[in-house]
């Protein structure tokens, strides 16, 4: 007898909210940096779930941290405390700038616990004192205050008014920055690389100046690392490549390793405005995320771990410059550590969801970053031969595009 609840991608079309758009394939098993679909095709994964398997599928310890919390405790809501949120909370600490954590379940719900704690923080000291200063292109999350601070219309339109008081100027531009900041912003809102704008890495003299400027006017400097976190860029969090300390953070995706855990990370004077009640989440820091995000950052927290990531990430820069120099298709490679961005060359812009779906079929499996990047976030430990593997199927996927390409002019 046919099971009425057999499952297909064409299943999805039925039965699901069409805010996605997912692959014709669908994956039932993971293991490293390598998927299978339904049909027992595999697949190199050099999206990561948009950068959120840092360690790949199924790794072994944190299978382990999963099971054994499994037969101890698995909910217990915030009128509770439990142990693994309180370890996972010492850890944060002791590898960052931060004095208090507060755990949820997403990126976006972290922005908008920063985003509400910068706001609450400035109309303390003054009530006109809310304005939030954000970029072009930026990414901070799904909520309406979070897509409003982020400020594409491909995200916040069509939903009515939005959140008032904020500003957008152009990244990496200081002087707009210094024109435009004053007494009366409450805080500055940071990504250090912007994987939805583009994966396009902030200047050092911007982050050096914004920190400097959020000083001068008493605004509270915030870091969306909700990408670039825990060992994503070369170092367990982005602001340490450049020596800037912000006042709040933002960590999620990689956090968990592929479970759904966010964190605010935040400085003793300013985590002091947040009062019981005046926030919360029921499932933020249970134990089951906690305990897998603490055998996350007891692997990744490495300084071997960390300069493996650097190691790999010069390997697959090379490698898909050389495709870029022989196809025709790219131009050079952006980023930092294992979150790249492959920007298309100019015969081939508005094209990257074509490398994406001729990676599928040729069994690799990467993102897009905008209609004009290729955007590339393996495992942090990958296996130089996957590595080396999933470039050869990028290449021959490129390949059949060139020559597809070549027919339809003819």
């Amino acid at each position: 007898m046919k099971d009425p609840f057999a499952v297909t991608r064409a299943t999805f079309d039925e039965v699901m909210v069409p805010t996605y758009q997912p692959a014709g394939m669908v994956p039932v098993r993971g293991e490293g940096s390598r998927l299978w679909d339904q049909q027992g095709r595999e697949y190199i994964d050099f999206a990561g779930g948009i950068a959120v398997d840092l360690l790949g599928h199924c790794h072994p310890q944190l299978i382990t941290a999963l099971e054994q919390q499994a037969h101890a405790l698995w909910h217990v809501s915030n009128v509770l405390t439990n142990e693994p949120a309180l370890r996972l909370a010492r850890k944060l600490i002791a590898a960052t700038f931060a004095d208090r954590v507060f755990f949820c379940n997403s990126g976006g719900e972290a922005n908008e616990a920063a985003f509400k704690l910068v706001r609450r923080y400035g109309v303390d000291t003054d009530p006109a004192k809310y304005q939030i200063i954000a970029f072009d292109n930026g990414f901070h999350g799904r909520t309406l205050f979070t897509v409003s601070v982020g400020g594409s219309p491909k995200y916040s339109g069509g939903f009515g008014p939005i959140p008032g008081g904020i500003t957008h100027l152009p990244f990496n531009d200081v002087a707009a920055l210094e024109s435009t900041i004053s007494d009366k912003t409450c805080a500055v809102v940071v990504e250090l690389l912007q994987g939805e704008g583009g994966v396009l890495p902030a200047s050092r003299e911007f982050v050096e100046s914004a920190r400097r400027l959020c000083d001068k006017h008493h605004a509270l400097l915030v870091f969306d690392e909700v990408q670039t976190g825990m060992g994503r860029t070369g170092r367990l969090y982005a602001y340490q490549h450049y020596g800037v300390t912000p006042d709040v953070m933002t960590s999620a995706k990689g956090l968990g390793g592929g479970f759904p855990i966010a964190a605010m990370l935040c400085t003793e004077q300013v985590a002091q405005v947040l009062t019981p009640g005046s926030h919360g989440s029921t499932y933020g820091g249970n134990p089951l995320a906690c305990a897998v995000a603490e055998a996350v950052i007891d692997i990744v927290n490495d300084a071997a771990l960390l300069d493996g990531v650097t190691q790999r990430s010069r390997r697959l820069c090379d490698a898909v410059n050389d495709i870029g120099r022989r196809q025709g298709l790219f131009e050079p490679v952006r980023g930092l550590g294992l979150l790249l961005g492959v920007p298309m060359s100019e015969a081939w812009k508005g094209r990257a969801r074509e490398v994406v779906a001729a990676g599928l079929r040729h069994g690799v499996w990467c993102l897009v970053a905008g209609p004009d990047v290729l955007r590339l976030a393996p495992s942090l430990i990958i296996p130089e031969a996957d590595l080396d593997e999933g470039v050869r199927r990028l290449d021959a996927a490129c390949a059949e595009l060139v020559e597809q390409n070549k027919t339809a002019i003819a």
